[in-house]
């Protein structure tokens, strides 16, 4: 039945999205930690993708999430003589995370789940009347 496909496919958009929102989150929370000692790397951010899924089942594409990579960018570097984690110049590596991005990535992905979880509730709608009508 084609409603039970769009609802399949749907909840596999569900899940991508709740992943990036996942690794989002994590960006956010590590935004500001520094390196724990110095010479150490701090936080680097991490960028989702997501794949294609041919689903045989149900003859039909669906998506999943991909692999999570390190945004190989610049850290940002702040001047903190007295962290312990500054080097000889009292400056600190700080990660690559602008928060700002990581916002406007997180709404992003907040409207994509929105839509798919919209589609999962007129779809469920659209079964019920169907079984309605069938019953009258």
């Amino acid at each position: 039945m084609e409603l039970m496909k769009s609802l399949a496919i749907a909840a596999s958009g569900l899940r991508s999205q709740s992943g990036r929102m996942r690794v989002i989150a994590e960006n956010i929370a590590n935004a500001d930690s520094g390196p724990e000692r110095a010479g150490a790397d701090p936080y680097r951010r991490k960028v989702p993708s997501f794949q294609r899924h041919f689903d045989r089942e149900l003859d039909a594409q669906t998506v999943a999430l991909g692999r999570v990579q390190r945004d190989p960018s610049a850290f940002r570097v702040k001047h903190e003589p007295g962290n312990p984690a500054a080097d000889a110049s009292g400056n600190v590596q700080m990660p690559n995370v602008n928060s700002l991005v990581e916002m406007v990535d997180m709404r992003e992905a907040q409207r994509s789940y929105e839509a798919n979880l919209n589609l999962i509730s007129s779809t469920r709608r659209m079964i019920q009347r169907t079984i309605d009508i069938l019953r009258a």
